[in-house]
């Protein structure tokens, strides 16, 4: 008996040709009409279809994630479904696919699938990242294993993958543990399996997050910024391990002092933050401060964990444990 597998359709680069007015690729085609490219696929899996959106990956918003995760969380709900494929723009696809996982409670697999080519070009890379993303979630190796990114025969965890080059095909990595498995032509082989995994199962998404990017002479403008537009959180991509320059203290300690979580990321691609330095505005000092630390969360996912963390609670010591120990659920 075939599996059932549920397409969510939500457009980028996967769904769109060349318009010949501007010479540009926009959004063009359907979910039936990307599938069409692979007629073979009916073959693995009884398929069905939501055409969620034709969005390009910079429309995607907070709401949008939010309006998706509940569509699939009711979806999962089935008991004759066995797991679900999203298409997603490749430029914002890491932020919803964690979204997604920090609130994925189902052992039942999703897949997020992209492409850096459009329809028009000659090497169209979505029909056989489609197909491997499909491959992944009927695999049962699979189960359990929350939210992935397959794309360029690659497996991901959507909590370590990060694009890392604006076109090539092989933009996604994880670049600190490095991918789950592979989809090869005879099967799919997943080397290792997620120990631990991450959920923050909120009620809601606090919004007024907001992330900065820290640099040689940052001050603290646009941290008061923040806090004087309403921000709740903020996520701060501090220097190597997690350090910020000094100017900027005074108003990171206002904005913790009127209610405000700071979660510390780092600008650096790979790698973790951590308190190792000790002197002003390093990652001790901040430690003190009351800054949170997001590990080796790059400072867009650090953001969205801090979304869902604040969606849930404003107690300090449950924050701290929601996005530092990694594992909670309410």
């Amino acid at each position: 008996m075939l599996p059932r597998v549920l397409f969510i359709f939500t457009g980028g680069t996967i769904s769109m040709k060349i318009d010949p007015a501007t010479g540009g690729a926009i959004p063009a085609l359907s979910g039936r009409e990307i599938l069409s490219f692979d007629p073979t696929l009916d073959a693995l899996a009884h398929i069905e279809v939501i055409d969620f959106a034709r969005l390009p990956g910079p429309h995607w918003t907070p709401e949008r994630m939010w309006e998706l995760s509940e569509l699939t969380r009711q979806q999962l709900a089935r008991p004759d479904l066995d797991g679900i494929v999203i298409t997603h723009g490749t430029d914002t696809l890491e932020e919803t696919a964690y979204l997604l996982d920090l609130r994925h409670l189902s052992p039942k697999p999703i897949a997020f699938v992209g492409a850096l080519r459009n329809a028009s070009e000659l090497s169209f890379d979505g029909p056989a990242n489609l197909r491997a993303a499909l491959r992944t979630v009927i695999e049962p190796d699979a189960q359990g294993q929350g939210v992935f990114v397959v794309l360029n025969s690659l497996i991901h965890a959507a909590s370590a993958v990060t694009k890392s080059d604006t076109q090539a095909l092989e933009t996604f990595v994880s670049p600190v543990f490095g991918p789950l498995g592979m989809v090869d032509t005879d099967r799919v082989l997943f080397a290792r399996s997620l120990p631990r995994r991450a959920t923050i199962d909120a009620p809601r998404l606090e919004t007024r997050v907001e992330l900065l990017i820290t640099y040689a002479g940052f001050d603290g403008r646009f941290i008061d910024a923040a806090r004087e537009s309403g921000a709740q959180g903020l996520v701060l991509e501090g220097t190597g391990r997690g350090n910020v320059p000094p100017a900027a203290l005074p108003a990171l300690d206002c904005f913790c002092a009127n209610g405000g979580t700071v979660l510390l990321s780092t600008r650096c691609a790979q790698g973790r933050v951590l308190d190792t330095y000790a002197y002003e505005g390093s990652g001790y000092d901040l430690r003190k401060r009351g800054v949170l630390f997001a590990g080796a969360l790059p400072g867009p996912k650090a953001r969205v964990q801090l979304m869902l963390a604040l969606g849930l609670t404003r107690e300090p010591a449950e924050l701290k444990y929601l996005v530092e120990q990694g594992r909670y659920r309410r």
